[in-house]
């Protein structure tokens, strides 16, 4: 007798450490355990069956990540007819484009979605189901209907202050997917470098992509350390890196920055700038005076030969051209932009800059794409077709909305990722306090903003500029665990966004990161870092 209580009680323990370890991050839509208290362990002989040929990225993906992380090689059998993990379209069981159905029962487990994209968000969910601790491969019974809230959840990674390999990239992309984020903005040049090669214009990359040095510590620094820094993507690497995210239903969004942030392609070629040099890539961080000439036609005809070559590597329907942070001192004694401002009847510098935005976005949008530009582009009047993405708060994205423009929200103070996340910081950052309860607590849609003009609100997304991030531990250590909360924020119904709850799940997601051998801030579990969840 004693021995069968015995039993029974580990039975009833062992039950509820599986309950206990589903801790998806982000919270399905709908989530129920089943009231018995089975489970299905995933082997060797466990297949991924699928019959349509279009779910064979998400299979390799789930196969990929379940023999890195927990050794175990599965086979593919699209004959199998039970005990497998199933993926399948089905257009009449999951009606809503990107959702997906996930139920975890004797037979196997079963993945429906009505698009392949769906299908691959329910393989990041199975995956969130199994021990992250890898004491087990035991998945309990259970059922999830899931969908996403917003269109757009994206992540950016600056480039060019700091160049990181096509490795690493690609390590960042996986985070997105893993995540269930959709975009990755990629900010490909800026006055500290230009990483994206143009083959018609060989100095970009030959010239622009090296500065001789950078600043020691905070800005504006104790001194220059001489050390040269550079790099840049081949055209032929880049496409390696769209299509790997492209396999994670990624779309990847490149920024060109235009008419300011200009300095690498200035020292590339001189002509381009208002004085015509002598230019010289950054070497500190800041905004600079030397910008795009607007009252230069040669400007436009070369931006438009860049735009040439960007285009075909990226299938995205976005092209972001910047458009922040540019001075109009050079324009106000720029001989050629004063004229320019007389013949087009133009009332300052501002709708000059209007102007050069205008151009550019009519010459993307005869190519079939459509631009995104930093809140900034607002300034002067805002360009036909443009997309909005508010930085400086949210003020930007409310009068852009106002305006029917599509909007991305990425306040500072919320998503700006480069800021410290810890009271205690033990590394240079370029300030900011911004703690994972504050990003937890971000709402895309403002209060201020009318309900009619929700619609044009396609989602947010954080930014990860590199002044003060030199390496992919140092990425990795500012994005996590924020970036996970991000996803909930972006992903999960408004309603069912509970604090208590995240903290909860988050104590095991530190255990999947672990995992992933990834390098992460502990500042959660300092109660110096805390604050008051924002309304």
């Amino acid at each position: 007798m004693k021995k069968i209580l015995v039993g029974l009680l580990v039975a009833l323990s062992l039950g509820g450490e599986l309950r206990a370890q589903v801790s998806i991050i982000p919270r399905p839509a709908e989530m129920s355990l089943s009231q018995s208290e089975g489970s299905f362990k995933l082997s060797t002989g466990t297949p991924i069956v699928y019959k349509q040929q279009g779910l064979k990225k998400s299979a390799g993906f789930l196969k990929t990540y379940l023999q890195e992380f927990y050794n175990l090689n599965l086979s593919e059998n699209a004959k199998q007819t039970s005990k497998g993990i199933f993926l399948n379209l089905d257009k009449k069981a999951v009606t809503t484009a990107h959702a997906y159905s996930l139920t975890v029962k004797k037979e196997g487990i079963f993945i429906n979605a009505a698009t392949e994209e769906g299908i691959f968000y329910g393989v990041q969910s199975l995956i969130q189901t199994l021990d992250p601790a890898r004491k087990n491969l035991e998945i309990p019974y259970l059922t999830i209907q899931d969908k996403p809230r917003f269109d757009y959840r994206g992540m950016h990674l600056d480039v060019s202050r700091h160049f990181f390999p096509v490795s690493f990239v690609k390590k960042y992309i996986d985070y997105l997917a893993l995540h269930k984020m959709n975009y990755f903005h990629w900010h490909l040049t800026d006055d500290q470098g230009w990483r994206i090669e143009i083959k018609k214009y060989p100095k970009l990359t030959e010239v622009g992509s090296v500065r001789k040095g950078t600043i020691i510590g905070h800005y504006p620094g104790t001194g220059n350390d001489n050390t040269p820094h550079g790099g840049f993507y081949t055209q032929e690497q880049i496409k390696e890196v769209v299509k790997y995210a492209a396999d994670r239903y990624i779309t990847v969004v490149p920024e060109i920055e235009m008419p300011g942030h200009a300095s690498a392609a200035l020292t590339a070629y001189p002509y381009l700038g208002c004085t015509g040099g002598p230019y010289k890539v950054q070497e500190t961080w800041g905004v600079f005076d030397e910008v795009f000439c607007a009252g230069n036609d040669q400007v436009f005809s070369f931006l438009q030969d860049v735009i040439d070559e960007v285009i075909p590597l990226f299938p995205s329907k976005y092209i972001h051209i910047g458009g922040d942070e540019c001075p109009k001192t050079s324009w106000k004694k720029c001989p050629k932009c004063q004229q320019r401002i007389k013949d087009h009847k133009l009332k300052d510098e501002h709708e000059l800059q209007s102007y050069f935005i205008q151009r550019m976005e009519k010459y993307v949008n005869g190519k079939g794409k459509t631009i995104i530009g930093w809140d900034e582009i607002l300034e002067g009047g805002l360009a036909p077709n443009a997309v909005v993405m508010s930085w400086r708060g949210e003020e930007g994205g409310i009068e852009a909305a106002k305006q029917n423009h599509y909007v991305m929200m990425t306040p500072g103070g919320y998503v700006y990722f480069d800021h410290s996340q810890s009271a205690r910081e033990d590394s240079l950052t370029i300030g900011g306090f911004t703690t994972v309860q504050k990003v937890y607590s971000y709402e895309p849609l403002p209060a201020a903003l009318p309900v009619a003009s929700h619609k044009y609100i396609l989602g947010a997304q954080a930014n990860v500029w590199t002044e003060y991030i030199t390496n992919p531990a140092k990425v990795e250590y500012q994005i996590f665990p924020r970036m996970s909360a991000l996803s909930e924020v972006l992903w999960s119904p408004k309603e069912s966004r509970d604090w208590s709850d995240f903290e909860k799940r988050l104590k095991v997601q530190f255990s999947r990161y672990d995992l992933w051998k990834v390098n992460y801030s502990r500042a959660f579990f300092d109660p110096l870092s805390t604050v008051k969840k924002e309304k």
